[in-house]
Parts: C-alpha cells; sequence; structure tokens
C-alpha cells in the first residue's frame, strides 16, 4: 500500500496524464509505484511537466537535466524515492 506521498505524487501523474491525453483515470487503470511511466504515455517532455508539477506541489527544486531525468525515473516508485530524499534533505 502506498504512503501519504505516493498517494500524493499518483494523484499528481493521473492528473497530468489526463489532462495531456484526454483519458479518463478508469481508461489509464490503476497507477502504482511499480507503474512504468512509458506505459502511461509519458515521454521525456511530458516527464519534465510532471517534474514541474512535483516541484510547485512540494516547494523543492529537482535538479537534473531531461536526460539525466529520464534514464534516472523510470517508474513511479522512482520519482517518488526521489522526491522523498529531497524533501529528507530540505531541498
Amino acid at each position: 500500500m502506498a504512503d501519504q506521498l505516493a498517494t500524493e505524487i499518483i494523484a499528481t501523474i493521473k492528473n497530468r496524464v489526463e489532462s495531456e491525453s484526454g483519458e479518463s483515470a478508469s481508461i489509464i487503470g490503476e497507477i502504482t509505484t511499480a507503474t512504468e511511466l512509458t506505459s502511461l504515455g509519458v515521454d521525456s517532455l511530458g516527464l519534465a511537466d510532471l517534474l514541474w508539477d512535483v516541484e510547485q506541489a512540494y516547494d523543492i527544486k529537482i535538479d537534473m537535466n531531461a536526460a539525466d531525468a529520464w534514464s534516472n525515473l523510470k517508474n513511479v516508485g522512482d520519482m517518488v524515492e526521489a522526491v522523498r530524499g529531497l524533501l529528507a534533505k530540505g531541498v
């Protein structure tokens, strides 16, 4: 079961994917921490948008270029753990 942070980030991802794809959550299916970002139709530009959303929601700065982000953040859980680490550091 996902914790509060994971639940919030999943909701952020779901909102972004729905707004960009025009598909409802029922079509996308359940998003978990194991869900691959590419399976949601997230490409490198979409990942940049997601990172922006998360930065704004948690008042953090995710300091990675698009290539680093794309290679390091493969699934929802990777994103959750990256945010968790930044929040723990107070970044």
